[in-house]
């Protein structure tokens, strides 16, 4: 595992979300609160933000407003469209339902062009499908929601795939399982982008009991 101490930089680390319709609401929505409630104890600590949140949606009219429509109907809206994205240093794919994600043909070619650069790519749960379908995941273990170890498994026969944990981070790829494991990824990079104490800090202010133990599985996640 890589360390997760590692203090701010000077200049904050750029995190794109990735939003498609049927996305899971707290796929993206965890990890940007964890983010931003980072910022805001940073800044009453008098320190720069840590982190630039951009949330980048597929799919829409260019000249509409970039959103996506997540399950359950809520409506999301994003700062840009895949075409106007900004060059991301953590690139997060949530879950949901993603079989169109995962044809995207647009999205896959972005995520695989952000790659060449990104320090950390990251899923969510399926998400993990789309990073599949990208070709990014390799030999390497992964994980994603319990519900979809199986399938994943079974179109990828390739890939390591866990059920026996809430995240794996390999420094430059990780890979979460379901839901509400997403805090505990996002929690993970702040910790090792920004400081453990950050981390710990932004995880009482949400009163989130954060796992930070990536072997801490829970069937219900």
């Amino acid at each position: 595992m890589p360390a997760t101490s590692a203090p701010a930089a000077h200049e904050p680390v750029r995190v794109g979300i990735v939003l498609f319709d049927e996305v899971e609401v707290l796929d993206a929505c965890g990890p940007f609160e964890v983010f931003c409630v980072a910022n805001r104890l940073a800044a009453r600590a008098g320190r720069p933000a840590p982190f630039e949140v951009a949330l980048v949606a597929t799919g829409g009219r260019v000249d509409a407003p970039p959103g996506a429509r997540a399950r359950g109907g809520l409506r999301l809206g994003a700062d840009h469209h895949l075409d106007d994205a900004p060059t991301c240093d953590v690139v997060l794919v949530p879950g949901g339902v993603v079989d169109d994600a995962a044809r995207d043909r647009e999205l896959l070619a972005w995520l695989q062009r952000s790659r060449r650069h990104a320090r950390v790519i990251a899923s969510v749960c399926t998400g993990a499908f789309v990073l599949a379908a990208a070709g990014l995941l390799d030999h390497r273990p992964v994980t994603t929601h319990w519900e979809d170890v199986d399938d994943l498994r079974a179109r990828w026969p390739h890939l390591q795939v866990r059920d026996d944990v809430r995240f794996v981070d390999h420094g430059d790829l990780a890979t979460s399982a379901g839901i509400s494991a997403a805090l505990d990824l996002a929690l993970h990079l702040v910790a090792r982008l920004a400081g453990h104490d950050l981390a710990v800090a932004t995880a009482r202010q949400m009163d989130y009991a954060w796992r930070q133990d990536p072997d801490e599985t829970s069937a219900s996640a």
